[in-house]
């Protein structure tokens, strides 16, 4: 690979599904996947196959699938975890097995109880087994910014040794600063055997808010591979944003000696779109690149200057990430060609029953609105695609309310395929559409959280609402859509209710998540 090219490794399957509430099924990864390679990033790590069955069958789906991407599964070093990855990726065209280990002395004593030498043993085994799946090896050091420098350097030796070529230095914990960073980058090409024949790859955490800032100055200092997610997401304060970094080198790429990417910029507003919808998470109004203020001006001031001339405050445009500025696309007389060739256009490709429901959901909007903007689009295709391991279904709701008197609900649901209908009482409206779904469901779940999100400007806007709710431990979060508030509520509800069944369904072995 060029000196002059940055090879872009998405971990948003894998490490960003680790956010609480981000767990996708097979469908939504795959949805996701198809975007991510019309993004142009490399590497996509699919999962983690040896976790549960559901992992290893989303990275053996995405393989099977995927064609120009290179298809990474993640595996410890024990021998089960990477014949399990090995079998994952198989029928990649592109397949890559990404083995790791701790090596600082802080992981070694508390978590492996390994010494250092029974760690170089693991990875000289580890790597040369990976060795017999595929020839693309990425090895990773856990914790390698608390490790001992001079051991890093015996642990990447006896790795490139085995048949690794990719060598990845993650900050773990999120505890190393740009400086530091990028003197250990520094450090370890100039010393370990082989390096000039290896790709350094980095993989930073946000506890501090540092990772975009860390993954830059290693860059500045030789590496040629960034791991980061879709708008941050991943383990606890996230990891290195893509959008920011790839916007970064593009915007400052005289200060980056004209590195480049192979990112199509204008795809990352609707992937950071789509996997907001997918997940329910939002993404903050002040969130660099993708927030809905990253092009908004109210101070008087800035308004001039941009109406005079936008560069006065924007160092991009909206368009360069793909962004339409709530551009009017279609109207209620336009038909299923016109409505298909947006939805390609806005890189959402849905067909068959699926595309036949959004259509549906498109007239019956553009009769109630009087302007469709991009978004609406985005929101009705993540309302209108269903996936088989949907076992409730939303039908319609009835809802009567007013001053002086308790709101009632009326529900219907489908249960395995088969209508059924609830009544209850409650202390809101939305209290008493949550009460008919519970007791209709026979629910143990506890509402946690409950959003309300407008998904373009005006009164008529759809509402996207995003529920969180909570069963024996596990987290999940749902959402909905629709210009009744009330009804996106009943849906995201019913769409949480899906993704707790399907996480029952999922048999997770007890297996650390990764670096």
């Amino acid at each position: 690979m060029s000196s002059q090219r940055l090879r872009v490794f998405d971990t948003t399957l894998r490490d960003g599904e680790q956010s609480p509430g981000c767990s996708m099924n097979l469908h939504e990864k795959l949805t996701l996947a198809r975007q991510l390679e019309r993004l142009g990033v490399d590497v996509i790590e699919a999962g983690f196959p040896i976790a549960s069955d559901g992992d290893f069958d989303s990275v053996r789906a995405i393989s099977k699938e995927l064609s120009e991407t290179i298809i990474c599964g993640l595996a410890r070093t024990g021998n089960l975890d990477v014949e399990r990855a090995g079998q994952a990726v198989e029928s990649a065209k592109k397949p890559r097995i990404h083995v790791f280990i701790a090596t600082s002395d802080i992981h070694l004593e508390h978590k492996l109880r390994m010494s250092r030498e029974q760690v170089l043993e693991e990875v000289d085994r580890a790597v040369r087994l990976a060795r017999t799946y595929v020839d693309d090896v990425e090895f990773s050091a856990e914790d390698a910014t608390r490790s001992d420098r001079d051991y890093l350097v015996q642990v990447f030796d006896a790795a490139i040794a085995a048949g690794a070529s990719t060598l990845n230095v993650p900050d773990t914990v999120g505890y190393t600063t740009p400086k530091e960073y990028g003197a250990l980058i520094d450090y370890l090409s100039g010393r370990v055997t082989g390096a000039e024949d290896a790709i350094f790859s980095i993989h930073c955490h946000d506890d501090l808010g540092l990772a975009v800032a860390n993954s830059l100055s290693a860059i500045r200092a030789g590496a040629r591979q960034v791991e980061c997610t879709i708008n941050g997401i991943g383990e606890r304060a996230g990891n290195t944003s893509l959008e920011e970094v790839v916007m970064a080198l593009s915007v400052r790429s005289d200060e980056f000696g004209g590195l480049k990417t192979g990112i199509t910029t204008q795809e990352i507003y609707p992937t950071s779109r789509l996997l907001s919808s997918i997940t329910g998470v939002q993404v903050q109004p002040n969130k660099a690149i993708v927030g809905d203020n990253a092009f908004a001006h109210e101070a008087g001031i800035h308004q001039d200057g941009v109406l005079k001339a936008a560069i006065t405050y924007e160092i991009m445009t909206p368009e360069s990430i793909g962004r339409a500025s709530n551009e009017l696309v279609l109207g209620k007389h336009s038909g299923r060609h016109a409505f298909s060739d947006r939805l390609i256009e806005l890189g959402l490709k849905v067909e068959g029953e699926d595309f036949e429901r959004a259509f549906r959901r498109f007239k019956s909007l553009a009769d109630a609105k009087k302007v469709i903007y991009n978004e609406d689009l985005e929101a009705i295709v993540s309302d209108s695609v269903h996936t088989i391991e949907d076992r409730f279904s939303f039908e319609s709701l009835t809802l009567t309310c007013g001053s002086g008197r308790a709101p009632n609900a009326l529900v219907r649901l489908g249960l395995d395929g088969v209508s059924l209908e609830q009544a209850a009482t409650g202390v809101g409206p939305v209290d008493a559409i949550f009460r008919a779904i519970s007791e209709l469901l026979k629910t143990s779940s506890e509402l946690i959280q409950y959003q309300v999100h407008a998904v373009t400007a005006g009164l008529d806007a759809q509402g996207e609402v995003s529920v969180t709710i909570e069963e024996d431990g596990r987290r999940v979060i749902g959402n909905g859509v629709h210009e009744d508030v009330m009804v996106a509520s009943a849906k995201a509800y019913v769409n949480a209710l899906n993704k707790l069944e399907w996480h029952k369904k999922r048999r997770d072995v007890d297996a650390p998540r990764g670096i």
